[in-house]
């Protein structure tokens, strides 16, 4: 199972990235309508938030897994050469 995780995890990476950028989006949006001149937008705005919040938490859940489930080594650090 873990091996199936790591598969999904490495080679859809790019699925939690979009889904954190999208929510970033929309929570951002939403800020916006939040302005005087959007007064009538407010509920939308308030969805906009819960979806871009909810969004940007499936994202770190998903870059959570790629660094518990990656195994490559962490990079060394400036001046250090790998291996040594």
């Amino acid at each position: 199972m873990r091996e199936f995780f790591r598969l999904l995890v490495h080679k859809y990476g790019w699925v939690h990235l979009s889904l954190g950028l999208l929510g970033n989006t929309a929570f951002f949006i939403g800020s916006v309508m939040f302005l005087p001149s959007f007064a009538s937008w407010k509920t939308f705005a308030v969805w906009l938030f819960i979806g871009g919040s909810f969004f940007m938490l499936i994202g770190a859940i998903g870059q959570l897994l790629v660094n518990v489930l990656d195994d490559t080594p962490i990079a060394p650090k400036l001046g250090q050469e790998r291996g040594k």
